[in-house]
């Protein structure tokens, strides 16, 4: 839809385009509120999570831009394929997506947090069709833009954890665990042209188009004789020639990207595992974890047998304490692997545990969430994922899983039996 670009209306009549992004879900100040650090919770939220919002930043950003001029007899309307300057993808933690429910979660916090509408479903600028119809009533130089804000931050979990009551009781409480990481996201795109001579408000998405047009320049100046048509903006060809730079190596081929995660261990430690072995069962039933004999399967819900082979034994090794939260690694007695999520996995909900040869690395740490004393009720969280370990149904075979919030109906929460 065309809109107005004279000095007057350049300010006011800048609309809202009707974009693939900006048609995503979006977060508004209506998201529930969920569990706070220090509320009651029960044995059954042992195994699940929530996000709380540590930081947050609002940056104005350009994503598509073009230096255009409308000379005498050239106004009206005109469609102006611009180019990218900046793209903005949602992501939550280790995914490049958006996947699982904590994701949303968070996403939702960020935007009750700042009163913004902000996308909780994955989506990148990068979809955003580079054309814009404007209506230019007078001649001039011109900046055609879309825009957003960009909102990054991080964020940490809320766990139910035993807590020590002043009177020396203890009780069930959320309080905040051990895990945290990184989002971004964005605001509705916004659509517009403005020009050097136009006051526009500080910070604004208008104010960072403005700075591209490289207001003093001579292309800026020079208005006389031009012809009408695209104008190259030094500033904003600069910006995009620093973010190709940035994703090509010196022969112009795309750079390799950085990676995070555990680095493969160069020698194999030694567990210091403790005396006490355990079955983690499904609390009042039969089923437990097991061990898989072979390698390419995973850890599955069994039943206790004289053929069991140990595989149903587990011992906690490293063990530290953190604010009242153990951590550790499950070694398996059966097999002499250690629990894990492989680490091509590691963003994947629903992922499920396997055992490999013990690493001590993050992918093989687990934070553990305790009852109260006298119960052996806990919840199990991968350390490098952030997710908690649940299953799907409860039956003979199938495989304990990652959740990034956990299983809401109880399925995460185990007993921890010593043998």
């Amino acid at each position: 839809m065309a809109a107005t670009a004279s000095a007057a209306c350049v300010l006011t009549a800048a609309g809202l385009t009707a974009s693939p992004a900006a048609a995503a879900p979006a977060a508004t100040a209506a998201a529930g509120a969920g569990p706070e650090a220090g509320q009651s919770c029960t044995a059954a939220d042992l195994g699940t999570r929530h996000p709380y919002i540590k930081t947050s930043e609002v940056s104005p950003t350009i994503t598509h831009f073009k230096g255009w001029y409308v000379t005498e007899g050239t106004t009206g309307t005109h469609t102006v394929n611009t180019s990218t300057q900046t793209t903005i993808s949602v992501s939550v933690g280790l995914n490049g997506n958006v996947e699982g429910s904590f994701a949303v979660e968070t996403l939702g916090k960020v935007g009750a947090s700042l009163g913004l509408n902000v996308q909780v479903n994955y989506t990148s600028t990068s979809s955003v069709s580079d054309s814009i119809t404007w209506s230019f009533r007078q001649p001039g130089y011109y900046g055609l833009y879309k825009g957003t804000k960009k909102v990054t931050g991080t964020y940490g979990s809320i766990n139910c954890n035993r807590v020590k009551q002043d009177d020396g009781s203890w009780a069930l409480k959320w309080i905040k665990g051990v895990d945290s990481g990184s989002y971004t996201t964005y605001t509705t795109l916004e659509e517009g042209a403005v020009r050097c001579e136009d006051k526009v408000p500080a910070n604004s998405i208008m104010a960072r188009a403005q700075a591209l047009l490289d207001c003093g320049s001579a292309t800026a100046t020079a208005t006389a004789g031009h012809e009408a048509g695209a104008v190259p903006s030094a500033k904003a060809d600069a910006v995009k020639a620093a973010q190709e730079a940035a994703t090509t190596d010196a022969h112009g081929r795309p750079a390799a990207k950085k990676t995070t995660g555990s680095p493969a261990p160069s020698t194999r430690p030694a567990l210091n595992c403790q005396s006490d072995v355990y079955k983690i069962a499904v609390p009042g039933k039969p089923l437990n974890w097991s061990a898989p004999l072979l390698a390419n399967d995973g850890i599955r819900l069994r039943e206790s047998t004289i053929f069991s082979a140990h595989l149903d034994n587990w011992r906690l090794c490293n063990v530290t304490e953190n604010d009242g939260v153990l951590e550790a690694t499950l070694w398996n007695w059966g097999n002499g692997g250690c629990a894990t999520i492989s680490g091509q996995n590691a963003s994947t909900e629903r992922a499920a545990l396997t055992t490999a040869t013990c690493a001590e690395d993050n992918l093989q740490r687990f934070s553990i969430y305790r009852d109260v004393p006298g119960s052996g009720k806990i919840g199990i969280q991968n350390k490098y994922t952030g997710s908690m370990v649940g299953y799907d149904r409860y039956a003979d075979g199938e495989f304990l899983r990652q959740y990034s919030s956990g299983r809401q109906d109880g399925s995460g929460t185990f007993d921890l039996l010593k043998v």
